[in-house]
């Protein structure tokens, strides 16, 4: 698995956003998927994300599926801006991994 995770953040008014991957090499360990997935729910809430009204189907949207891209999460943007906004994940010799949103 790589040391790093980025994707285009996807959005999807009605149901949330969907994450678009670069690569494919995605953590496979549950510990990494765990880390990685608070990480990206963390770099989200820094943004300024909410969640969306609309709640999350436990079965179907999970940390595997949003990091594959599979997946749409209920999480909606602060503003209506339709700029294109990307994601973007490094993880520390540590374990420990940090995101960011950023605009294109």
């Amino acid at each position: 698995m790589s040391d790093s995770y980025t994707a285009a953040i996807v959005h999807s008014p009605e149901a949330g956003v969907r994450l678009r991957p670069d690569a494919t090499d995605l953590p496979g360990d549950a510990n990494d998927v765990n880390l990685l997935g608070m990480a990206i729910a963390l770099a989200l809430g820094r943004a300024g994300y909410e969640h969306h009204a609309e709640a999350r189907d436990p079965q179907l949207q999970t940390l595997d599926a949003l990091i594959a891209g599979d997946t749409v999460m209920p999480w909606r943007r602060p503003d209506d801006s339709t700029d294109e906004q990307h994601l973007t994940c490094t993880r520390a010799a540590t374990g420990a991994w940090r995101c960011e949103v950023t605009s294109a």
